[in-house]
Parts: structure tokens; sequence; C-alpha cells
């Protein structure tokens, strides 16, 4: 790897001499350039916050926040990578540097140079058009509601929603944000988005704390990883950096498979729509396009933005974790995963996909290639997470609805599925049952609801009892029958 290096802030930077467990961040800081900060370590705060030029779906490049804390920096080998010293400097600020300046957006300044890229990459985000929103008054903004989160010039605040600063309130960086205009005709990020991406190339790393291995084709990555099974599979890393800033853990050999042009499909055919494994959730709702409205309310409840920007459908569902957001709104979907492995493909539903905690059918030298969602597509649907916060959080319960309904209003198939409430995902059989064939009105809500409140094996942690596990379950299903009744709620009844 010695000719192999990465472009940060115009200049090429040759990767010699790291460990392969080296994140980002701490190859960043070791350049000098110390504004990419830790704070948490696994993607919690956004003070690691750094631009990445990605592909944008179009033949040119889009500039992407994320966290550089858990990302190996011999992932980024080839890359384009921009930080908060990269967009300015004292002498001549960026906007977004300047914008926050100006309305007292910093204090202690150690969360400023995160919130600076991903306030940046919003700023050229290219569909940002400037006067066509109104600016939302301060009630709108206490109340919480959608349109509260947009201001004048466009700007969306979800974009900040994984930075977290502990001294300013974010009013001030509310403002800046709110008060950024078009970016100039000769700003240089902006020119830079005309042209394509980098390519991401092949890369072996061998260090002292074990290897990094960027395959150039599927065939060769399902061949390494049918010779050592045990390898650790990655591709957007989320995981990883926790495994490996807080845990400690140092992987023998790490395998990357997030740029392999057949885990990156997207098809929508007559019969399924079908989502490589190796796609981004940003990416997948982008393309996506709200055409699945269950996804369409999971996608923004997922982690945030920084997160959604680096992990993938095939993630989530290749740790097997039970309360993996994607999982239980995949199984109200009665999604397949498709498997690929040096001896062919095969198909699983994913129902009968999660064995036991964080174990799955999955077998050694096996990838996930893709995921296959059936159309036609159920006519009611949602998507419920219970968390301590209401952004950037991991579910103490989700809960993910799919219910046919005929002319007359009655439940001909349910789909429900479950996260946080066992071992794994999983559906929610009995519930399920409790509603077909009967009507969709309060006596069918309430009589569903006390099933569903009894499904799955709820524990009590540190993120919620068992019992309010439960409670929450039912309250789930009451709540969906009162925002998508059968008939029109009479006037004056509060929904």
């Amino acid at each position: 790897m010695d000719h192999i290096d990465v472009t940060v802030n115009g200049r090429r930077h040759p990767l010699r001499g790291i460990a392969a467990q080296t994140t980002t961040l701490d190859w960043l800081r070791s350049l000098g350039l110390t504004g990419c900060k830790e704070g948490c370590a696994e993607g919690e705060c956004g003070a690691c916050a750094v631009l990445l030029a990605t592909d944008d779906d179009h033949g040119g490049t889009e500039w992407t926040a994320v966290n550089a804390c858990l990302v190996p920096v011999a992932a980024l080998a080839g890359q384009e990578l921009v930080t908060a010293e990269g967009l300015g400097s004292p002498e001549r600020p960026h906007p977004v540097q300047a914008g926050l300046a100006a309305a007292g957006g910093s204090q202690c300044g150690y969360c400023t140079p995160g919130f600076a890229c991903s306030m940046a990459a919003e700023f050229y985000r290219r569909d940002r058009h400037e006067g066509d929103i109104e600016a939302p008054d301060a009630a709108a903004t206490v109340e919480g509601r959608t349109d509260a989160h947009h201001g004048p010039n466009g700007f969306d605040l979800h974009a900040l929603s994984g930075n977290l600063c502990r001294c300013t309130g974010y009013r001030p960086i509310r403002d800046a944000a709110y008060a950024l205009a078009s970016p100039d005709a000769d700003d240089p990020l902006a020119e830079r988005r005309s042209r394509p991406a980098p390519e991401s190339l092949p890369t072996r790393l061998d260090g002292d704390d074990g290897r990094f291995v960027r395959p150039a084709s599927l065939d060769a990555a399902l061949a390494l990883l049918g010779e050592e099974p045990d390898a650790t599979v990655v591709a957007g890393t989320t995981d990883w950096g926790v495994d490996v800033n807080l845990r400690g853990r140092r992987a023998a050999l790490t395998i990357a498979i997030e740029r392999l042009p057949e885990l990156r499909t997207f098809t929508v055919g007559d019969a399924s729509i079908e989502l490589g494994a190796a796609l981004t959730l940003a990416e997948v709702q982008r393309r996506l396009d709200g055409r699945v409205p269950l996804l369409a309310d999971l996608f923004p409840q997922f982690a945030s933005p920084l997160i959604r920007n680096r992990a993938t459908i095939g993630g989530n569902l290749g740790t097997a974790s039970p309360i993996g957001d994607t999982a239980p709104a995949l199984l109200a979907l009665e999604g397949v995963v498709v498997l690929i492995s040096a001896d062919g493909e095969r198909e699983v539903d994913l129902a009968d996909y999660f064995t036991g905690y964080r174990q799955t059918v999955r077998r050694p030298g096996e990838l996930i290639r893709s995921v296959r969602i059936p159309l036609p597509l159920a006519g009611l649907a949602a998507f419920h997470k219970v968390a301590k916060r209401r952004f950037d959080d991991i579910s103490s319960v989700a809960v993910a609805f799919a219910l046919d309904l005929d002319d007359d209003g009655t439940v001909t198939a349910a789909r429900i599925g479950l996260g946080g409430v066992a071992a794994t995902p999983l559906r929610a059989r009995a519930t399920e049952a409790a509603l077909a064939g009967r009507p969709w009105n309060d006596e069918t809500a309430r009589d569903a609801a006390s099933v569903l409140a009894t499904e799955g094996t709820p524990m009590s942690d540190h993120r919620a009892s068992a019992e309010y596990r439960s409670l929450m379950l039912g309250t789930a299903l009451l709540k969906l029958h009162r925002s998508h009744p059968a008939a029109p709620i009479a006037e004056g009844v509060p929904a």
C-alpha cells in the first residue's frame, strides 16, 4: 500500500506505516489536523465530522458528512476528504464558519469544527433552494412540527441532528444555518461537485494489529472469505468503529466490501424492489424517494445523517442485533435476504433469518448480497420507535406495521415486525392473527393491542424495563389506529 494515499484538503497524504485498525480521526490528528475531535468515540456526538467526496448518482460529487472516529483510514484509500481546516482559515473563513461566529454559535469550541462540516454538507446540497420555505416561528420550533426544521433558505436542520453541543443551547447554531446563502460561483468545493467522485481502490494493509483488505472484485472477496471465514466483514464500519474504540477489538483480518458493484444494486420491478446490501441507508432513502412509505417513515428515525451516510442495509442485518431498526421494518414488509457464496446464491425469508442473539442462518463464507421486498406493498404502514431521544438514539422498542384493508375496512392481512423485545427481531404472529379478518375499528385495535403487549420476551436494562416495553407494544397499535382509523375521527375528538 506504499503508493496509495488519501487526499485531505486538496493535498495527497500517503498511507504508510499505519496500523490496520487506525481510525480516520486518529490519522487526521497525526497530520496536525486537530479540529477533528474525539467526543464519544461511537458516532453519537459529531465532534469528529468531516466531509467525504461521494458519488451523487449522476456522475458528479456530493459532499457527505461522516464520523471520522468510526471509519478506518485504510477504507478511504484513494478517497478525498475535507476537514474544518480545509473549509476556511481565520483570515478567510468559510461561509458556515463565518456564520457560526457571527451568530455566537460557538462557546468552548470543541464541537464547532464538526458542526461546521455537517453544516457545510447541507450548504452544498444541490436541491437546497432559497425562498421556497417560510421561516418557522418560535411556537413551531418549540412544538417540534416538521415545518420548523427548515429555514427560509431551504436548510434542513435535521442535517445537524448527529452533532451535539453542551454550551450554546442550539438556537445560535440554528440561526447561523438559516442565515446561509447559496455557494458563490467561484466556490471550489461547489465547483468540485461537477466532477466524478474518486473510485475506491483495491487495498491491502498488513500491520502489527492485523490485516485490512479491500478486494478488487466480489469473486476475490468470496474466495478470501472462504479461506478465512472468521474474518470481520465491514461495509459502513459504524459497528467496527465502536468495537475498535470502546471494546478494544482487533480483528486478525478485516475485509471491506461496500464498494463492490454486485452488492450495490438497486432495482424496482413489477414483483419486487431489490436493495443492494452495500448501499448506505442515505443512498437507499434517496433512490427510493418515498416508494416504500414504511421505510420512508423509518429512515429519519435511524440514528443520524452522519451514521446513515455510512451504515448499510446489509450491515444492519449482518450484525443481527435485536435492536437494529431496519429489521422490524423489513419483517413487516416480508423481506427476503439474498445470500451469496462461492457456491452460489440462496434466498431466505427474513422471518427465518435470525436464529438467536446475534446469530443467523448465514453460513461461513456467505455474504448478504441484497434484500428483496415483494410487491405490492400494504396499504397501511407505519414505524414506531420508542427511545429516550427523538433522534440519534437506540430503540428501546421498535414496531413496524403493514396492514391490508379491503374496501369495507376489514383487515385482510397483517404483518408486524418487532425489535427490542426479544433476543432477535421477530414477527408478532399472534397479534397478526388477532387482526386478520376483523374490521379495523377501535374494538379490534384494543383487542389486538392486548395481544401485542404479550409478544416477545422483553427484559429490563438501562434503556427500559420489561414492563415499560410491554406497555409500549400495546400502545403502539392503539396509536396506529388513532392516526389511521377506518373512518374519519369526529371533529373535536383528539387524535
